[in-house]
């Protein structure tokens, strides 16, 4: 039998907490414009393409519907989005952003350039990390997962 692994020595330990870490990191940078981290990476995505299709915006983000379709609603009430049935196909709903919702994003377009500069890392070695991050969460998707161990 080998040796049972520290969890601290795993790459989806590691990963997870760095997450973690993001996630509580972000957190009072975006309560000011009063918005979660999904909600924001929603905004980002539509200020850099604004009008898109549910189904469009789910896939980039990685988001199922049954996350989405409720955090679009939240966006909506919040009077930073809209969201508008396709007269040609019912079925396909295109979100948009308000003019308050462009005003937050712009704001919110700010802050990877903050987080950068506060993380103190060479740009070079951050692109690295970020490419790397990209083609495991690749090499991830399309690998069948093992069987567990018996």
């Amino acid at each position: 039998m080998s040796e049972r692994p520290d969890p601290q020595t795993l790459l989806c330990f590691r990963l997870y907490a760095a997450s973690h870490a993001f996630t509580r990191f972000y957190k009072p940078i975006l309560e000011p414009l009063g918005l979660t981290y999904p909600q924001y990476l929603v905004l980002l995505a539509l200020i850099r393409e604004d009008g898109r299709s549910v189904g469009a915006l789910g896939a980039e983000l990685m988001l199922d519907t049954n996350t989405l379709s409720p955090l679009l609603k939240r966006l909506e009430a919040m009077g930073l989005v809209s969201r508008r049935r396709m007269p040609e196909d019912e079925r396909r709903v295109v979100v948009g952003l308000t003019q308050e919702g462009k005003r937050i994003a712009e704001r919110a377009a700010a802050i990877p350039d903050c987080i950068s500069t506060c993380l103190d890392m060479d740009p070079q070695a951050l692109q690295t990390l970020i490419d790397t991050l990209g083609r495991l969460g690749l090499k991830l998707s399309e690998t069948t997962p093992p069987r567990t161990p018996s």
